[in-house]
């Protein structure tokens, strides 16, 4: 059997805590002395779906091993993203390469408006009502590592307005 055939094996996952998403699987070749090297590359999302979140990109001979290093991957650099009453404190655009992405908060009730890159890492996350942008690339892995920037920042700043009002108290 060719090299096709290992794609056809079936990753199955251990129930655990954490919410797993695959977002982009992809067949790499390279070119070498002896022939065509072919790999896969997994871009998964892992989230608690209770404020945490990690994107990992793993690169493999087969299927399984690729998305077992990326999912090993996510899980040991999670993000905390700040909620409130489910949904993000205010909005934040990120620009990343050439990824941009805006996230704002949505009202209660009117759920994840969001393409599907953004929508997998915000729903990992646990957020109920967000809206979203992607502009610039349709790049999946891009628009993944803006969407993940862009929570990162938002924890950043929602920790500084923390301390802001906590400093205003002891005085």
């Amino acid at each position: 059997m060719s090299g096709g055939g290992r794609r056809q094996q079936q990753y199955t996952s251990t129930p655990s805590e954490f919410d797993e998403k695959i977002v982009q699987i992809n067949r790499v070749s390279k070119k070498t002395k002896g022939g065509n090297k072919i790999g896969f590359s997994a871009l998964t999302v892992v989230g608690d779906r209770k404020g945490r979140v990690g994107v990992g990109l793993g690169k493999a001979p087969d299927v399984s091993s690729a998305i077992r290093k990326g999912v090993s991957y996510a899980k040991k650099h999670f993000v905390s993203v700040p909620m409130v009453k489910g949904t993000i404190p205010f909005r934040v655009d990120v620009k990343l390469g050439a990824a941009k992405v805006m996230l704002k908060p949505a009202p209660p009730g009117s759920g994840i408006i969001a393409g599907g890159a953004v929508r997998s890492v915000v729903s990992a996350a646990g957020i109920q009502d967000i809206s979203s942008k992607i502009l610039g690339t349709e790049n999946q892995l891009s628009n993944v590592y803006a969407t993940l920037e862009a929570l990162r920042r938002l924890s950043e700043q929602a920790k500084k307005k923390q301390d802001r009002i906590n400093g205003s108290k002891k005085a």
